[in-house]
């Protein structure tokens, strides 16, 4: 049965990378016989730039008929004086909202062979394997706002943050079962000895972890010692599940771990469909030159394979091809050092291509 893809590429180098992955896919098409179709829309400044708006409803209306969405990355410096509802980044929280994608996978795992990239001592980023589960339609960023009031003769502005039983139960659920395919282990992240939604947040998680799992191990963290923690002791964690902001936050540090934010995927997961992407930004000032790094994109696209098409060995087989390539040596600038094989995107993307089997 045919598969159907949905590429958006968005600014930048997002059409380099996103290039790069889909001609991987296209490999592993090869081998594997997935009868992968692909369909390019517009979003982001590049969407602003034909149609007025930074996501057309043409792209959601092709996204909600895909069984996944490749993206790339928005943003750029000729877009900054636009007003907020039109700024390229409205496409990416536009997608999110509009397709329900509540939960936001970020795989952290430093391979053996990239541990001299990290900015840890390598005794202390050994063995680093997490899954930040983050929750993505909730919380402070979706809550009702003030941009500006006065009171009492003084400007203020306030944002709201809130969550529900429900929306904790399930993000709580997703968590779990995605330990269940790792090493069974859950920290939940919250700050619940200062913030009312937390301490909802925490005996939400502590009620769904001890009715419908009570083979996982859970444990709780507070977010300022669990930032703490992933600098002193990553390899501690497993599975990480947290709100909104805190996970946009521990994401992005956590990220730092590997090196390169060119080498981190992302999965962002909805009921009825998800959506891929690298958690690198758009990189303006190198965009056109073919100097992108796609690892992440390709790695985005594996797993897409996996969460959403189902086709685990075809992700397996890239990710294979993807920790061979850098094995042998093959760096994208980002990641270069001396006496490695420096090559530019398309070297790299033709690297993995010929280590996948």
């Amino acid at each position: 049965m045919a598969k159907h893809i949905v590429v958006i590429p968005g600014d930048g180098i997002g059409k380099e990378v996103t290039d790069g992955a889909v001609e991987v896919l296209k490999k592993a098409d090869d081998i594997y016989h997935m009868d992968l179709s692909y369909e390019w829309k517009d979003a982001g400044g590049t969407a602003y730039d034909k149609y007025g708006v930074p996501l057309p409803e043409d792209t959601v209306d092709a996204c909600r008929k895909a069984d996944a969405i490749l993206f790339g990355a928005v943003g750029g410096d000729q877009w900054d004086h636009l007003e907020p509802a039109l700024r390229p980044e409205k496409a990416i929280l536009g997608l999110r909202k509009s397709l329900g994608l509540y939960v936001n996978l970020r795989p952290v795992k430093i391979a053996d062979s990239m541990i001299e990239y990290s900015p840890l001592k390598p005794e202390i980023a050994k063995g680093t394997d997490i899954m930040i589960v983050r929750e993505l339609v909730g919380g402070i960023y979706f809550g009702k706002r003030c941009e500006s009031e006065i009171v009492d003769g003084a400007e203020q502005a306030w944002d709201v943050e809130k969550y529900s039983v429900p929306e904790v139960e399930r993000i709580t659920r997703f968590a779990m079962e995605a330990a269940k395919k790792r090493h069974g282990h859950v920290t939940s992240v919250d700050k619940s000895n200062v913030l009312a939604s937390s301490r909802l947040w925490r005996r939400t998680v502590i009620k769904v972890q001890e009715e419908e799992y009570p083979d996982i191990r859970l444990d709780h963290m507070y977010v300022d010692n669990c930032a703490q923690q992933f600098a002193i002791h990553p390899s501690f964690f497993d599975v990480v599940v947290t709100s909104n902001m805190f996970g946009d936050i521990l994401s992005d540090e956590a990220a730092v771990l590997s090196g390169s934010v060119g080498m981190l995927p992302s999965a962002s997961i909805g009921e009825e469909t998800s959506l891929y992407e690298p958690i690198h930004g758009s990189a303006p000032d190198i965009a056109g030159k073919g100097i992108a790094n796609p690892i992440a994109t390709v790695l985005s696209a594996a797993m897409m394979l996996r969460y959403s098409l189902n086709e685990d060995k075809a992700a397996e087989a890239i990710e294979k091809a993807v920790n061979e390539t850098l094995e042998d040596g093959f760096r994208t600038g980002d990641i270069y050092r001396d006496g490695m094989k420096k090559v530019n995107g398309e070297g790299m993307t033709e690297a993995i291509i010929d280590h996948l089997k």
